[in-house]
């Protein structure tokens, strides 16, 4: 862990969180389908990167308590975004996928903000760019962690 008592460690760490959080909530601003909220878009991206997965694996990944991943599957079943299907060793339990109007969904909503980003990102000089070519790997691994 940076020894946050270093002035710059604890600059850094301070400059990253609030520049992560203030592009995250523009880029939240960007979306396709403004009647999903947010924690739905994320859902449905987890669905997508990682696959069907059980509501109770869905609350964990999501960090949210069961009760209300069980409400968020269902309005997004009843927007007809995933589809439950009985689990091949649980009878108790249901799987949750994506259905592939929610794929086309994200993958508009990918675009979009991918557009929005490479204007910002028309902004910055080469080295700049380079540098967040550079850091883009490390920030995914962050948000994953």
């Amino acid at each position: 862990m940076p020894d946050l008592s270093h002035g710059d460690n604890a600059a850094a760490v301070n400059s990253l969180r609030s520049a992560v959080m203030r592009l995250g909530r523009r880029l939240k601003h960007q979306r396709v389908d403004e009647s999903l909220s947010p924690t739905e878009m994320s859902v449905l991206g987890t669905l997508a990167r990682c696959g069907s997965a059980t509501p109770g694996e869905l609350a964990r990944k999501e960090h949210v308590q069961p009760p209300s991943m069980t409400r968020i599957v269902a309005l997004l079943e009843a927007k007809g975004l995933v589809k439950l299907e009985p689990h091949p060793e649980d009878r108790r339990q249901k799987v949750v996928s994506q259905t592939e109007q929610a794929e086309a969904m994200l993958e508009q909503s990918r675009r979009k903000r991918n557009v929005w980003l490479a204007s910002l990102a028309d902004e910055l000089d080469e080295d700049e760019w380079a540098k967040l070519r550079a850091a883009a790997p490390v920030l995914e691994k962050l948000a994953h962690l």
